[in-house]
């Protein structure tokens, strides 16, 4: 049987190498990407002794592959490849492969600013491919959203890096969190992550980290290595603080954040008096879709964000209401640096509104499309965790990519029709073809290929 199994087995790769009928983005394909993400890693210097058998690019690249194949745990990851690793080798140039407490071994002593230079090396290759430019908004610019969110939790298991409160109950709970960033369009459903900055407790620090602090390591990082690029950040509420807007404006970073009455009380005072005085522009229009819908807005410009910045800081003001087809009304209002017209208004809603993309088309997908975020594949004594969760943000990356400008990627989805079910399916052919490459799977998906078993007689 096991001689007829391969057979069939030999036939049906046959099917998988053959000339591919959707186009593959020269510098976008999974195998490219994968290829220029391990040329990064052999360059990273090496923590461990010279006689480690265990070179760390294939640890990296292990881990890579782990969150690329949607695997639930490192162990299912080792167990499953163990004895077939031919795949490991040749999708994902893994020389040789790490247990799973080899790979934690060996990745819990990798700083996680050296694992910026994939995230550079991928972008600048969507920049060449002109992939970026579909989600240009707001005269060129593109929309960075920021935001944090969790990576590990726990009241059993903690360590010297991670951050501690007190709960209710009385126990200690451990966590750590990331302050992520996301190229974002209010059109687009794909994301482009960037390099995410971890929150966690520093050395030589007795105060808890934080997303303020965490963006001040962040955005130096993110003009260095990206100074010419045209960004508007957007972000909520508790991004709507002075030290904040003035790190942003010390980066030469455009800003759209949203404020609220109750978190910016003397913003909103001066918004009423602007309104008394008759100061702000107020005007409506229909949405240029669905007449049904109506938006409003009202425009003040340079009121002072608060009282402590009354002669340093001041911010332009736009409030919008948008009242749908049932007559229920949604009210919004940000800050900006904007110079805000009733021409550019309806533009600037977008952009600000586009925010949410942060939370649906990044955390949850991660959360809950497979990524895994959230739980623990291993926490460390040092950088485990942190090093787990930026390889999760750059195989989303890669997923991200493909999904705005591979062709043969976007021809795999459309045929599955849901993420969820083409993982299944890559994985699958991963299983049980030696393929030569990501493109020979994505193939075998787009054309339906299947292997057909005999019955044992």
């Amino acid at each position: 049987m096991k001689t007829r199994r391969k057979k069939y087995l030999v036939e049906a790769v046959k099917c998988l190498t053959r000339k591919a009928k959707p186009t593959v983005r020269k510098l976008l394909n999974a195998d490219s990407m994968f290829a220029a993400i391990r040329q990064d890693f052999t360059q990273l210097p090496d923590h461990r002794a010279n006689n480690s058998r265990i070179p760390l690019a294939d640890a990296l690249m292990s881990g890579f592959a782990v969150f690329s194949l949607k695997h639930p745990s490192l162990l299912a990851f080792e167990k499953h490849y163990e004895k077939e690793p031919d795949n490991l080798h040749r999708v994902y140039g893994v020389g040789i492969k790490p247990s799973d407490s080899q790979m934690r071994e060996a990745l819990d002593q990798v700083s996680p600013e050296l694992l910026r230079q994939p995230f550079r090396t991928l972008f600048s290759r969507a920049q060449r491919g002109k992939a970026l430019e579909q989600l240009a908004w707001l005269d060129g610019h593109y929309l960075l959203a920021l935001d944090g969110t969790g990576i590990y939790s726990s009241e059993k298991i903690g360590s010297n890096y991670c951050l501690q409160k007190r709960k209710r109950n009385g126990n200690t709970e451990y966590y750590m969190m990331m302050l992520a960033g996301a190229i974002v369009h209010p059109d687009h459903p794909e994301v482009i992550p960037i390099c995410p900055e971890m929150i966690r407790h520093q050395d030589g620090s007795d105060k808890g980290d934080c997303e303020l602090n965490a963006s001040r390591r962040l955005l130096p990082h993110l003009r260095q290595e990206h100074p010419h690029l045209k960004l508007v950040v957007i972000e909520d509420a508790l991004g709507a603080n002075a030290p904040h807007i003035k790190d942003l404006i010390a980066n030469d970073l455009r800003f759209i954040l949203a404020v609220k009455p109750t978190g910016h009380p003397s913003l909103f005072k001066q918004i009423d008096l602007a309104v008394k005085e008759r100061r702000a522009t107020e005007f409506t229009m229909a949405d240029p879709e669905d007449p049904r819908v109506s938006h409003a807005f009202r425009i003040i410009k340079g009121v002072p964000l608060n009282k402590v910045s009354q002669d340093e800081l001041a911010v332009n003001v736009l409030e919008y209401w948008e009242v749908d087809a049932r007559g229920q009304e949604r009210r919004f209002s940000w800050v900006t640096d904007w110079e805000l017209t009733p021409e550019n208004a309806y533009q600037v809603m977008r952009a600000g509104r586009a925010r949410w993309r942060i939370e649906n088309e990044t955390f949850n997908t991660l959360k809950n499309q497979g990524y895994n975020l959230g739980h623990n594949y291993g926490l460390g004594e040092k950088h485990l965790c942190a090093v787990f969760a930026q390889l999760m943000m750059l195989a989303f990356l890669v997923d991200q990519l493909q999904q705005l400008a591979c062709p043969l990627f976007q021809a795999a989805l459309q045929k599955c029709e849901r993420k969820s079910y083409l993982w299944r399916q890559i994985r699958s052919c991963y299983d049980i073809f030696i393929a030569g490459s990501m493109t020979a799977i994505l193939n075998a998906i787009v054309d339906d290929v299947k292997v057909h078993l005999p019955d044992e007689t």
